[in-house]
């Protein structure tokens, strides 16, 4: 009989500013600076590039099977835990693991790919004055199986995970353990991440990601107020909506994908990119989503005043069951009796039988930060003769990502604030 391995992810993000999940710092016997100075094979952008096309991967596939409802997800958390699992993967559950990852095998060597996620780790772990980033994978193993010793060192020395011993015959006790350890490590943003366990489970992997960070010019709380969100033609809902006057920031009008794009900064180097296609755009927009679309708007986007920008306060969470998804992105035997993920216990019975991936996204203003934003409001008469007004009134896509990595942290589909 095959062991059962269930394999989670998590993440919480918190925008009030914003917060987002992700713990763990990597590599505690190399310092950032020395990573810095020896430069990993891989180097961070075409990383980038390979996480970004992943991430679009995976949204598409989510936004398929989740039409006209709510999107949010980490594609750097997946992607993290999925790399740390191939650490124990052989022969064809390897290849299809990294070559889903959208990793070509022929160009990049296997201990590259660890390689470079280990320096993104410790590159998104870096100290920032106003940006906290933390991720790490964990390990509960059953504790009649016993982890190699060569799996925990790499475990240790790539992804800063470590591994302990459950009693998965005590479910109940169990499913305890691992909840309150995710909750604990989301600051109680995901309280409940399993919502059952069984005595043929043998081991569960979870991920988590955490972000918080402050806008750079916070929205002013006295100027939110209650206005319509167009979930269609035809319906409306009533939602909480912030408004900046005369906020200077990048912008960019895409007239190919008939989208307006606007990054928010936060302090430090973390920013989020809010997309919203015109009416009717929307699935345009989506199918166009590749690598190349993200530089193009980073490349165009330049700082302009916008004289009236309204954005929805919102808290949006979703619950994915991802085998489905992984395997229409190429990620099939590790499900299967076939899978070979003997490099973990040397069993060659363990197979995945379960992926979860809970995500929270919370929207708001800074509240006492909003001192913060007299810097960033400028004033200037060509600009105000053609002001420009902004309302995401309607669905819209939000992207988060690390500037110094360019790796996309999170993604997002707001197509209802009041859904959750």
């Amino acid at each position: 009989m095959a062991l059962r391995v269930a394999f989670i992810l998590l993440v919480a993000a918190f925008c009030p500013a914003v917060l987002c999940q992700q713990d763990g710092t990597l590599g505690k016997e190399t310092t950032v600076q020395e990573e810095q100075n020896n430069e990993t094979k891989v180097d961070s952008l075409t990383l980038a590039s390979i996480n970004t096309d992943f991430a679009f991967s995976l949204y598409k596939q989510l936004a398929l099977k989740n039409p006209d409802k709510n999107v949010i997800f980490s594609p750097f958390s997946i992607s993290f835990a999925l790399a740390f699992l191939s650490l124990g993967a052989s022969s064809n559950t390897l290849e299809e693991i990294l070559e889903g990852l959208k990793f070509n095998l022929t160009e990049t060597p296997e201990a590259d790919i660890h390689r470079g996620f280990g320096h993104l780790l410790r590159m998104l772990s870096q100290p920032g004055d106003q940006v906290q980033v933390s991720t790490s994978s964990a390990m509960f193993v059953e504790k009649r199986l016993q982890i190699l010793a060569e799996f925990k060192k790499k475990a240790r020395a790539l992804y800063q995970a470590e591994a302990s011993s459950t009693d998965f015959q005590k479910p109940h006790e169990a499913k305890k353990l691992i909840n309150d350890y995710v909750s604990k490590k989301t600051h109680g943003k995901i309280k409940e991440l399993m919502s059952d366990l069984d005595d043929q489970t043998s081991m569960v992997l979870v991920n988590y990601i955490y972000f918080k960070g402050k806008w750079k010019a916070p929205f002013d709380p006295d100027f939110t107020y209650e206005s319509d969100f167009y979930l269609d033609n035809k319906r409306s809902v009533k939602v909480p909506m912030m408004k900046h006057k005369d906020l200077t920031t990048p912008y960019f009008r895409d007239e190919e994908l008939s989208s307006y794009v606007v990054e928010m900064r936060y302090r430090g180097n973390v920013s989020a990119m809010f997309i919203l296609p015109d009416k009717g755009r929307m699935q345009q927009l989506e199918s166009s989503l590749q690598p190349e679309t993200l530089r193009r708007w980073k490349d165009s986007l330049r700082p302009r005043m916008i004289h009236e920008l309204y954005v929805p306060k919102f808290s949006i969470s979703t619950d994915y069951s991802m085998e489905g998804i992984l395997s229409q992105l190429g990620i099939k035997e590790v499900f299967s009796s076939q899978a070979d993920l003997s490099g973990i216990t040397g069993d060659k019975d363990l197979r995945v039988s379960k992926v979860v991936h809970k995500a929270v996204l919370d929207v708001g203003e800074t509240g006492t930060e909003a001192a913060a934003a007299t810097g960033l409001r400028m004033m200037g008469s060509a600009l105000i003769m053609n002001p420009l007004r902004l309302r995401f009134n309607k669905p819209f896509l939000m992207i988060i990502y690390n500037t110094n990595t360019q790796t996309p942290l999170f993604m997002a589909k707001v197509t209802n604030p009041k859904q959750n």
